[in-house]
């Protein structure tokens, strides 16, 4: 693999540059040698972000995640860009499309996918009509973090959640 590593308002050290090095590449047993992988660190106030964005054909594969240490966020990426590339094997082999960049080791061994998608449990309930306010008071109540209702101003199904702080978000269908 060939990385191509880039900082902004920070100086990627030769720890960082190894630290990248050895743990995304411990992805190369999926790619062939010649794949380039474009990671950019960079810092936000305590906010320590990594990007990582392999192009593959057709497609990109791509994460970012964020924490208070450089070196956690490395580690993290590199989890979430693993199970993407399994879950990608899946579709290349489901669409018969092209792997080129792949290994073909990566390509013939099967994956259990580990996060296929099961509903387990089905819910039917009356929606009535509410304000997004009364709405957030009837999740409160229920002790949910979110809270499907139909809107009693737009007559239309709204999804009001919890967000960080204590403050709340509403969803609402575009017309």
């Amino acid at each position: 693999m060939k990385f191509v590593i880039v900082g902004k308002n920070i100086d990627v050290t030769q720890g960082l540059k190894t630290a990248v090095e050895d743990k995304i590449g411990k992805l190369e047993k999926y790619f062939n040698p010649d794949t380039e992988v474009h990671v950019t660190l960079s810092v936000e106030k305590e906010r320590q972000k990594i990007e990582v964005t392999i192009p593959v054909k057709g497609s990109i594969i791509r994460s970012e995640q964020v924490s208070n240490d450089m070196y956690v966020s490395i580690d993290l990426v590199e989890e979430i860009i693993e199970r993407q590339l399994k879950k990608y094997k899946n579709k290349l082999i489901d669409q018969h499309q092209s792997a080129g960049c792949f290994r073909q080791e990566f390509i013939d061994k099967d994956y259990m996918d580990e996060e296929e998608i099961k509903i387990i449990r089905s819910k039917k309930f009356d929606i009535k009509p509410m304000y997004p306010e009364d709405a957030c008071i009837q999740m409160e109540l229920l002790g949910h973090n979110f809270f499907v209702f139909c809107n009693a101003e737009t007559d239309q199904v709204n999804v009001v959640y919890k967000r960080k702080g204590n403050t709340y978000g509403l969803i609402e269908p575009e017309v």
